[in-house]
């Protein structure tokens, strides 16, 4: 006997999903949406490299920044929306695959935005990935009474904004990035002002999942950095890129522990997931740098003569000690272990202070690891004298 399955619907009420669902966990959509940034992340680091290798320093920076945070930001909202109303029917699966289509059209525009500052690409993509989320707030006003507000501020909200990026366009040069920190704080804005009388029913392990899944995304470009560096050293014969591969390993290695040292846990007020969730940006863009910047130590290794080397160790150092710092105001400060406040900015202080030397890239990888090997260590002999008590 053969039983024929159900038909999935085109269209459920969107209704929101419980904050304490049990097994909520990401989706095969939300993982194909992830991967998506894939490609726009690689090109923002990519870019990032070159206008470094070119000692084209504050572009670089600047453009850098301002292209990541389309990428991370049209993520972010994407990524809450789901946790809250996620119903996987058809519509569903339809709109969040014109946001992947928007993502890839940012990642198309990511090289003429760093390279002639034309930013109409990369505004397109955001735009379809945003206007798609406000056809999503509006199906969640219309089927969930208690958050009807909260649904209609967010879809005129981003609509507003979205116009106002649209309109930053035709804004001259000169005030290009006036108007994109305005816009862009316009932006960050629209969640505190839409939420602050009634949350939407994200799922905090879900939330905490999402950001894991995606810092592994972005450390994926610091290993992509890696094998290319023992590429450049098999193909050129130059046995020092070896060496400074294993450095760049070290590096990786001991950012993922740092991160996944202990479970990810998201504040439940709305002030405190809101900074949890802002703060990120730090880390995901810092993260992605530290692979740029070790392709920049890759050239430098290469090429002295083309590469500053003052510059390629900060490449390496000034991400390093952003991504250090965040993570310690966002998930180690709060923790009472007596090395973890005084370890964190020590260990920063001295990343930047490595580039002063002769081998930055290797004495990165040396703090790295030192502290990861000190603040696991009251962490084990914490829980071991709590076990025999």
């Amino acid at each position: 006997m053969v039983t024929s399955r159900p038909a999935r619907p085109w269209r459920r009420p969107m209704r929101p999903r419980r904050r304490d669902e049990p097994h909520r966990a990401a989706t095969p959509l939300e993982l194909f949406f992830d991967l998506s940034f894939v490609v726009a992340i690689t090109q923002a680091a990519g870019e990032l490299h070159d206008a470094l290798v070119a000692d084209q320093v504050w572009h670089a920076v600047t453009s850098y920044l301002m292209v990541f945070f389309g990428i991370w930001w049209a993520w972010m909202n994407v990524t809450w929306f789901a946790s809250a109303y996620d119903t996987d029917d058809d519509l569903y699966r339809l709109t969040t695959l014109v946001q992947v289509a928007g993502a890839l059209i940012l990642a198309a525009g990511v090289p003429q935005a760093f390279e002639g500052a034309d930013y109409a690409t990369v505004t397109l993509g955001y735009v379809v990935m945003r206007l798609a989320t406000v056809g999503n707030w509006l199906r969640a006003a219309a089927n969930d009474p208690a958050r009807r507000r909260t649904a209609l501020r967010f879809a005129a909200g981003v609509s507003g904004v979205q116009l106002g990026w649209l309109l930053r366009l035709l804004v001259p040069p000169a005030l290009g990035p006036i108007s994109f920190l305005t816009l862009a704080v316009a932006d960050l804005l629209v969640p505190v002002v839409a939420e602050r009388r009634a949350m939407t029913s994200w799922h905090p392990r879900h939330i905490a999942e999402r950001y894991g899944l995606f810092a592994l995304i972005v450390l994926g470009e610091v290993v992509l950095a890696i094998a290319m560096a023992v590429q450049t050293g098999v193909s050129s014969g130059d046995e020092w890129l070896w060496p400074l591969a294993g450095a760049g390993t070290a590096i990786v290695f001991a950012l993922w522990w740092l991160y996944f040292d202990r479970p990810i846990q998201v504040p439940s007020s709305l002030r405190g997931a809101l900074a949890w969730g802002y703060g990120h940006y730090g880390v995901f863009a810092g993260l992605g740098a530290v692979g740029a910047g070790l392709a920049v130590a890759v050239e430098h290794q290469h090429s002295p003569a083309e590469v500053d080397g003052l510059v390629a160790g900060y490449a390496v150092a000034v991400p390093v000690a952003v991504v250090l710092l965040v993570l310690w105001g966002l998930r180690m400060l709060p923790v009472r272990d007596r090395a973890r406040p005084v370890a964190v900015p020590l260990a920063t202080a001295a990343v930047l202070l490595t580039p002063l030397t002769p081998a930055p890239v290797y004495l990165v990888a040396v703090v790295l690891v030192g502290l990861a090997a000190t603040l696991r260590w009251p962490a084990t002999g914490s829980t071991a004298s709590a076990r025999r008590r």
